[in-house]
């Protein structure tokens, strides 16, 4: 699997090292391994070395099946998961929020992976090693549904899906403020921020991103609050909140975006990947799974009301 970015302004003038650590969500150390190894390309060469400085405008592409492991993730049986299906080619997971999806700088134990690896030790030895069955993520504070590949068919399989635009993933989000019609379409593309390459930002010369949204219901208290259905065509790293942080409607709880307000408290982004669809990659049967919205999520919606105001 390869990444390719075109570097934003965020990223002038920095080390490839850094830029690939980034890219990759690895250490500068093995950013450092990954490149002397020939797994990063600069303008479609290979990377002479990770010292160098790049410019605005070219274009980096990792490889990330050459990303340095020096000990692969292994089973961790505390880390208690809620399976909802699972078969010879696939497990699909209700992810809690607060676990991280697969070891990385700074979460190297404790993910998700481990514990697939200690309910089914054979997902070891599929896909990438450092992130074994893993096909997409979702942010440590998002919860819901996700699938991981059990086989290294249903792995390719789901990849090529999910790189077609073939699988679909719906959300419901509580945002700040009301929406000027019941449904949009937010079509804007994604990179890092100019001002800050940790986060993500819509950019004029990002990677084609679009979102589409579906009031669901409408709260006046604490505050004017929408309860919405968003739908990824694309799948870019931190979308829906971007995506709603640009049209003026951060997710409740979302420190990142703009969403922490004393208004409403939330302990994390209100977002949940609420039904996850896609082609049984053995069967060929279209199969779809369905989270309830977790406790948490819940308590905060209950807080919400529309009061029609005394006159």
């Amino acid at each position: 699997m390869k990444v390719e970015e075109t570097l934003p302004s965020a990223l002038n003038n920095e080390r490839l090292d850094r830029i690939v650590s980034l890219i990759a969500d690895i250490s500068r150390t093995d950013a450092s391994k990954l490149i002397a190894s020939g797994g990063a390309t600069v303008d479609g060469a290979p990377a002479p070395s990770g010292k160098v400085r790049l410019r605005e405008g070219q274009v980096v592409v990792v490889d990330l099946d050459m990303v340095p492991v020096a000990e692969p993730p292994g089973p961790d049986a505390s880390i208690v998961l809620d399976v909802v299906y699972v078969d010879e080619d696939i497990i699909v997971v209700n992810k809690p929020a607060g676990l991280v999806v697969h070891p990385a700088s700074g979460h190297g134990l404790g993910t998700l992976v481990n514990g697939i690896l200690a309910l089914y030790p054979e997902v070891a030895d599929v896909g990438q090693p450092a992130r074994p069955g893993i096909v997409h993520r979702l942010d440590a504070g998002t919860t819901g549904m996700m699938v991981v590949a059990r086989s290294q068919r249903a792995y390719d399989s789901l990849v090529a899906a999910l790189t077609e635009h073939e699988v679909g993933r719906e959300y419901i989000a509580l945002a700040w403020g009301h929406f000027d019609s019941p449904t949009a379409v937010v079509d804007a593309a994604m990179g890092r921020d100019p001002r800050d390459p940790m986060r993500m930002a819509v950019v004029h010369n990002g990677k084609w991103a679009r979102t589409h949204l579906e009031v669901e219901t409408e709260f006046n208290h604490p505050a004017l609050l929408t309860l919405v259905r968003c739908s990824l065509e694309t799948g870019r790293t931190h979308q829906i909140r971007v995506h709603l942080a640009a049209v003026g409607h951060p997710v409740v709880g979302d420190a990142m975006y703009g969403g922490a307000k004393s208004a409403l408290v939330a302990p994390r982004p209100m977002l949940h990947a609420r039904r996850l669809t896609l082609i049984h990659p053995g069967s060929g049967e279209e199969m779809s799974f369905e989270a309830s919205l977790p406790a948490d999520m819940a308590a905060i919606i209950a807080k919400c009301s529309f009061e029609i105001p005394e006159r």
